[in-house]
């Protein structure tokens, strides 16, 4: 894999592979999409849903490839070899990239937007403080972008008080639906560089999830064999 992922890190992608194209596509001399792309670096089947990273990432970088426009998706590419071997069981990895596509979209989405991703927020911060054993509190990043919308977070807070998520439910469609969400709010907003905040938006989850990976490999590595 170093050759190819050497040239991609520089942001040049492998000769004998497609430059990035939106979409799904049955083999190479199609195209490939950002996640195609990281099976064929991981030595996978070729497929847009490889099992070499977790499923709401590489649902999320699915959903920015495609969002993204045609003249700026190649600098995607560096991105891909970050994601290959990120995944795991734990379910903060949800909240995190949950958390980190509601926070980044919220301040800057349409305000029907904001109200289901201000609901997206509090519930992914019920869930990891339920895994934490812990009250429920709000991260500093989801306070700074609740902040930053009064009146959404005013009708997310009344909302969320008739409605409980188990941590199934938030795995199973709250959090995709949040990655959903997020990803198409940014595309269509009315800001200067979508593209740019987008690209910002899979960096940042591929870290939060990298970090999340690591602290369940340091938690499994001390937990007592049985």
């Amino acid at each position: 894999m170093g050759n190819r992922t050497e040239r991609l890190v520089s942001g040049q992608p492998p000769a004998a592979v497609p430059l990035l194209g939106k979409g799904k596509h049955r083999n190479p001399r199609k195209g490939a999409c950002f996640m195609e792309f990281a099976s064929y670096l991981a030595g996978e089947k070729w497929s847009d849903h490889p099992s070499c990273t977790h499923p709401l990432l590489a649902g999320l970088a699915r959903l920015v490839n495609d969002h993204t426009t045609d003249e700026n998706r190649q600098l995607l590419a560096p991105l891909i070899p970050s994601v290959i071997g990120l995944t795991g069981d734990d379910p903060r990895i949800e909240v995190a990239i949950a958390l980190r596509c509601a926070t980044t979209a919220l301040p800057v989405v349409a305000a029907e937007r904001q109200l289901a991703l201000a609901v997206s927020v509090l519930a992914a911060e019920h869930v990891l403080g339920e895994l934490e054993g812990r009250a429920p509190g709000l991260e500093p990043a989801s306070r700074e972008a609740l902040d930053r919308v009064p009146e959404a977070a005013r009708w997310a807070r009344g909302f969320r008080g008739g409605v409980h998520i188990s941590r199934r439910g938030f795995r199973r469609y709250a959090a995709p639906n949040t990655v959903q969400l997020a990803v198409r709010g940014i595309a269509q907003a009315c800001i200067q560089d979508p593209d740019r905040l987008l690209r910002e938006l899979l960096t940042g989850a591929i870290q939060d999830c990298a970090a999340a990976v690591r602290t369940e490999t340091a938690i499994r590595e001390v937990a007592p064999v049985s």
